[in-house]
């Protein structure tokens, strides 16, 4: 498996598993580091994607 495609396939499963945290369950500390990381590994996600960015996981920013 490409390096690359085992990087980016990382990141979106890390990012999923936060994104199914259920944040209202969490106090205010723990929210805002589960945000910090969200925030964090999407930049890393934008890094990662080809350079065209035609990645499967690509989306715009709302």
């Amino acid at each position: 498996m490409d390096q690359q495609f085992k990087q980016g396939y990382r990141v979106y499963c890390v990012l999923s598993n936060l994104n199914r945290l259920d944040v209202d369950r969490l106090d205010d500390a723990d929210r805002e580091r589960v945000e910090t990381a969200r925030d964090l590994l999407e930049e890393v996600s934008l890094l990662t994607r080809p350079g065209d960015g035609t990645g499967a996981d690509a989306h715009a920013d709302s």
